[in-house]
């Protein structure tokens, strides 16, 4: 039940009506308004700026914002479940409900459970590619930001009635698998008895290689000593780089991040012998005078000593808003990476998608129009990528930075945090900035039982609301607490301004999902269940100094069950949301 979106077809109906007989033109698109709670909570319960939004059109026709408010509030006045409808300022209208509007959002809460606030399937699909990290290392805690954003995104997305298919994609076709592979191959060198000394400056100096060289001296014995490179590397190659993305689905696993494919750029290219799908992309985008050979300027600022002025393999990128057009193919053959992100983003229009999301850290930020036109150019302008960029995260320990880790070296790896302060804690951390913002991660400050650390403050709140339950399981043991039961509840008794506080903001629950999943923005669930439990946690407290407010009234079993009906409600919705940011909802903390 969205009271919001329900109210929006309210005021669309009378605003039509209005249209008929000519207060505004035919033409005119009635989406473009909100209905939304007021800035102020004793100016009602809803309020919406149809009237403004309408205002040039009213004019037009001989009208103003004001007169056309007036006739909207009229309207609204009229209906049975609402108490007033007034006009504010030049044309906002105020809406105040009747309490069984209210009555009823818990009474959906209670039966719907944790799908409250879901949209029904509509049979969109949407591809969501997060994480994506080179099969080099382990994941460090920079990748962790990434991971969590797009698996709340495609939780979210879900929820909110699309089809969503979550998708890896494996960059293991350049230059650093082969570094990856020398890599392993010192640490085989080394488990066959080998002093190799300090590890060479252009390799990867980590302790995870360890256990790669022990593995291909199992596999390989001393048979590879001694070989040439072009022997011995592809085979390196290959176990490194499937040791690795085995490392990356423990990393990630470890963090309650699941995808449904995994897309490798090797086999993009056919280097394992099957077709190569980016030389057939390029030549169908040729085929189309998308492709030419061309010279490119030199970038702004770039010494023309290091320019090579040579003819280019180029896609006309341009054409579809890109700032200039761009290379194909390098100057020893191979391919560039942006010719295989083409092939690649191909692949998924030709898997029938439409609607494309690609989570990248903030570092790729120059990347996204060039690939945006390359998804407008290979699928007819018929899909669309969106890149939601995901910024820095800083470590910190108690205030001061953390740099170093004991595993990797020179970076923190994503495990080692979630080792030390759980998951939990990463994925609501994680989520409590918009992705676009720097995040700064305090390993002390996460594991703190406080209200200053939001996660054991949403948390508790869960928690406390069980507690509650309890308590009134031990006061009144024949109290049917099912879901049925309190639905059929007194609600009218909830009738305290911190009781009617939550009630409103359960209520806003659906509208924040269908923000949340149509601004790709899943952090926005992240506060919202913070003040959720900000408004649970103050009007428990109430009841401290005020025992007639407690949940658990021994003198009056109906205004208890009536408060249990809310306290499950708000269960349920934290345990909704958190189960939406992959955070759980525990019934009891100590």
């Amino acid at each position: 039940m969205n009271i919001f979106a329900d109210f929006h077809r309210r005021v669309a109906a009378l605003l039509e009506g209005v249209v008929a007989a000519g207060g505004l033109p035919k033409s005119i698109d009635l989406a473009r308004f909100v209905v939304e709670p007021p800035r102020e909570a004793s100016h009602g319960d809803l309020s919406t700026n149809a009237a403004m939004v309408y205002a040039r059109e009213a004019k037009a026709a001989g009208s103003n914002a004001r007169a056309l408010a007036v006739e909207i509030a009229a309207g609204l006045a009229e209906q049975e479940d609402v108490d007033q409808a007034e006009v504010a300022g030049p044309g906002f209208i105020n809406i105040r409900l009747k309490p069984a509007v209210y009555e009823s959002v818990l009474r959906s809460v209670l039966k719907e459970g944790i799908r409250f606030g879901a949209r029904p399937k509509s049979g969109e699909i949407v591809n969501v590619e997060y994480v994506s990290a080179n099969p080099t290392g382990p994941m460090h805690v920079g990748h962790a930001r990434g991971a969590v954003f797009g698996d709340a995104l495609a939780n979210l997305l879900d929820f909110a009635g699309l089809t969503v298919t979550r998708e890896f994609y494996i960059n293991d076709a350049g230059a650093q698998v082969d570094t990856l592979a020398r890599s392993a191959y010192l640490r085989y060198r080394e488990a066959l008895g080998d002093d190799i000394g300090p590890i060479p400056e252009g390799l990867y100096p980590g302790q995870y290689l360890k256990p790669i060289g022990e593995a291909l001296a199992r596999e390989f014995g001393a048979s590879l000593q001694g070989r040439p490179e072009n022997e011995w590397l592809p085979m390196a190659r290959r176990r490194a780089a499937e040791a690795m993305m085995a490392l990356i689905r423990d990393d990630l696993a470890a963090l309650n991040v699941r995808h449904d494919v995994f897309s490798s750029e090797r086999a993009l290219t056919g280097a394992d012998g099957g077709p190569d799908r980016v030389r057939e992309t390029i030549e169908e985008l040729r085929a189309r005078d998308m492709v030419y050979l061309g010279r490119l300027p030199p970038p702004k600022g770039a010494s023309l000593e290091d320019w090579e002025d040579r003819p280019q393999t180029l896609f006309r990128s341009t054409a579809f808003g890109d700032d200039v057009d761009r290379p194909l193919i390098k100057s020893d053959g191979a391919y560039t990476y942006f010719a295989a992100d083409i092939a690649y983003h191909k692949d998924k229009v030709d898997r029938g998608f439409r609607s494309l999301i690609d989570v990248w850290g903030a570092d790729h930020g120059g990347y996204v129009k060039r690939m945006q036109a390359a998804v407008a150019a290979v699928s007819g302008g018929k899909a669309k990528l969106d890149v939601r960029l995901c910024q820095l995260v800083r470590l910190m320990r108690a205030g001061e930075p953390v740099k170093m880790s004991k595993r990797a070296g020179d970076f923190v790896t994503l495990r080692e945090v979630v080792d030390e302060v759980g998951v939990d804690a990463v994925r609501f951390m994680m989520l409590m900035r918009k992705n676009d913002a720097p995040l700064d991660f305090d390993l002390a400050k996460v594991i703190e039982q406080s209200q200053d650390n939001p996660v054991f403050y949403v948390q508790y709140a869960h928690a406390r609301g069980c507690s509650v339950m309890r308590q009134a399981r031990a006061a009144m043991p024949d109290l049917d607490l099912s879901a049925k039961a309190l639905g059929a509840a007194d609600l009218a008794l909830l009738r305290d301004e911190g009781e009617q506080a939550l009630l409103a903001l359960l209520a806003q629950y659906p509208r924040i999902v269908d923000q949340a999943a149509d601004a790709r923005e899943p952090h926005r669930l992240a506060f919202y269940a913070h003040d959720v439990a900000t408004s649970f946690h103050a009007h428990w407290n109430r009841g401290k100094d005020m025992p007639h407010l407690r949940f658990v009234n021994d003198r009056s079993r109906e205004l208890t069950n009536a408060r249990m009906a809310l306290a499950a409600s708000v269960t349920l919705v934290l345990a909704s949301a958190l189960g939406l940011l992959g955070v759980s909802a525990p019934e009891e903390m100590r």
